[in-house]
């Protein structure tokens, strides 16, 4: 009886494990194409007042790709600055309470700061600034003005950021010649 279970076991933990591996190599895969897709960006000063700004949106892009082009707006211009409006509180409990929606809008704000910790934490930037405010957009169905909550933060380059960034484009081309062999 016991090694049924443990033959049970075996199989279930390879399972589990070629399901992880499968996992791991679809992610690889999607993190090479929003890398690419980054790469293949051409940035036009004219298109924005601020072309360092990138405005986040959590329904728009995946976080990856907001995280490369944060690290490719640093390459270019030392510094870059994240930017996201979210619902305000009181419009967002209101609308909690209408059951107009179910789940919290202001996720964009939390991008913002998942990618400004995630550059930090890898060592390719450093917090210059962070400013929090509130803006007033016109609402179309109610007529009036609501007020958004936003969230700005500006981050330079770490002081050893292009090693890192040198680095990590070596390990990618070693990493191609690899698979190509």
């Amino acid at each position: 009886m016991k090694n049924k279970f443990r033959k049970r076991n075996r199989r279930e933990s390879s399972q589990k494990g070629f399901r992880v591996r499968v996992f791991e190599a679809v992610l690889s895969i999607a993190m090479e194409e929003i890398t690419d897709g980054v790469n293949n960006i051409t940035i036009n000063a004219s298109d924005s007042h601020k072309k360092n700004r990138i405005q986040v949106s959590n329904t728009k892009k995946p976080l990856f790709f907001y995280v490369n082009l944060a690290k490719r707006y640093m390459q270019q211009y030392n510094e870059v600055e994240l930017s996201a409006l979210g619902m305000g509180m009181i419009c967002l409990v209101l609308k909690l309470m209408q059951g107009l929606i179910s789940h919290c809008t202001a996720a964009a704000i939390a991008t913002v700061v998942t990618i400004a910790e995630i550059l930090k934490n890898n060592g390719l930037a450093v917090e210059k600034k962070i400013m929090t405010s509130t803006v007033d957009i016109k609402d179309d169905s109610r007529g009036r003005p609501v007020q958004k909550a936003k969230i700005e933060i500006v981050l330079g380059k770490a002081e050893n950021f292009d090693d890192l960034m040198a680095a990590a484009a070596e390990e990618r081309e070693i990493a191609g010649a690899e698979e190509q062999s």
